[in-house]
């Protein structure tokens, strides 16, 4: 890879992953503001889900340092998004819903996804490898979120495909970096089809099988 090409995907995948953070770091306020925490709880809560799945992602690689350690910035970044989306929700009395939190969890899916795989794959990791970790990257933070509001992870009780969605965009990006496509095209890809699926998911209400007592799934 050419020198501007590699700066290129170092600039576009820092951009995705700082959208990304954002985006789930809204999704941990507004978690943190329906569980009715204080100002500290609702900080954590977001910086868990917004730094949770790369952490493990980067713990996994061995990757040095973490991704929010080497751009430290992105720590005042989520501490003004938390600060400016609670004031904003005050000022406009909102109430925080379930609804309202799964968009901005679903964008950070897609971004995640397509991140955490390319960044798998640029250390060598098999394809398979990469993928799964794609899917760490973006569902982690959201369990780490749920856990820590006493719920049950959504992305395994509310049964619309969440896991499911960033798997299938891993393999996307797999495929463009196989076929040698534009590795922001790619990128573009990856997140679009993670976040799409899950969009739809929610919108048209797919639901997998539940587990029930007795071993009949639920249809």
């Amino acid at each position: 890879m050419s020198s501007t090409a590699a700066w290129a995907l170092s600039h576009t995948l820092l951009a995705i992953e700082l959208v990304a953070t954002v985006a789930f770091a809204l999704s941990g306020v507004i978690e943190g503001a329906r569980k009715r925490l204080d100002a500290v709880g609702i900080c954590m809560v977001a910086g868990l889900a917004a730094f949770g799945g790369g952490t493990v992602r980067d713990v996994l690689l061995d990757r040095r340092p973490l991704f929010w350690v080497e751009h430290a910035g992105w720590v005042w970044v989520l501490m003004a998004v938390c600060m400016a989306a609670m004031l904003f929700m005050r000022t406009q009395h909102l109430e925080p819903t379930e609804r309202a939190m799964q968009w901005p969890d679903a964008l950070g899916l897609g971004l995640f996804t397509a991140s955490g795989t390319q960044i798998a794959l640029d250390v060598g990791m098999p394809a398979v490898v990469a993928v799964i970790l794609g899917m760490v990257t973006a569902v982690f933070g959201g369990v780490l979120r749920d856990v820590v509001c006493n719920e049950i992870p959504r992305a395994f009780s509310d049964h619309r495909p969440y896991a499911m969605c960033s798997f299938a965009g891993g393999w996307v990006m797999v495929l463009g970096h196989t076929a040698s496509w534009p590795q922001w095209a790619a990128l573009l890809a990856a997140a679009g089809t993670a976040t799409l699926l899950r969009a739809a998911a929610l919108h048209l209400d797919w639901r997998l099988p539940a587990w029930q007592a007795g071993g009949e799934p639920k249809p």
